[in-house]
């Protein structure tokens, strides 16, 4: 009987885990394929308060460049780009990539920068209030193009 109760259970967390496994957002971004100022996907969604496991794959570009992923707070996207503008004369923007200090606060996730023909990837969680989350890229001169919106829903 025992023996009976710990397999059951076992089955149950087994089951348990799947599910928790199959609610990650796994996305992927990589640069538009004929415009390298832009990502390939504009248009994000996921669940409020979902796992989000997002791969910034920096290849395919027919001009490669660096390039980061920064999610922000609704309404901070134009003061995120300012500052990441006037990054271009700090010594320390390409070892900091080009995420700017200022902003920390209104940034939810970001990856480094991504080197051409390199990736990576970042796990995070979803804001938990739903709505409409700008991304871009704060390379500079990028963030005016490459962006695009996380639609973050209940």
């Amino acid at each position: 009987m025992k023996k009976l109760a710990a397999i059951t259970a076992l089955a149950v967390f087994a089951t348990f885990a799947s599910a928790q496994d199959a609610e990650v957002a796994a996305i992927e971004l990589k640069p538009h394929a004929s415009n390298p100022l832009g990502y390939d996907k504009t248009d994000l969604s996921v669940k409020a308060g979902q796992k989000v496991k997002l791969t910034l794959n920096n290849t395919g570009s027919i001009a490669p460049q660096p390039h980061n992923f920064i999610l922000i707070k609704p309404g901070k996207d134009q003061a995120v780009g300012a500052q990441a503008n006037a990054m271009m004369t700090d010594p320390q923007a390409m070892a900091k990539s080009y995420i700017p200090d200022a902003s920390k606060e209104d940034i939810i996730a970001n990856t480094k920068l991504v080197m051409p023909n390199a990736t990576e990837t970042i796990e995070f969680t979803a804001p938990a209030e739903a709505g409409d989350y700008p991304f871009m890229c704060t390379f500079p001169g990028h963030w005016l193009l490459m962006k695009g919106v996380m639609h973050v829903t209940k």
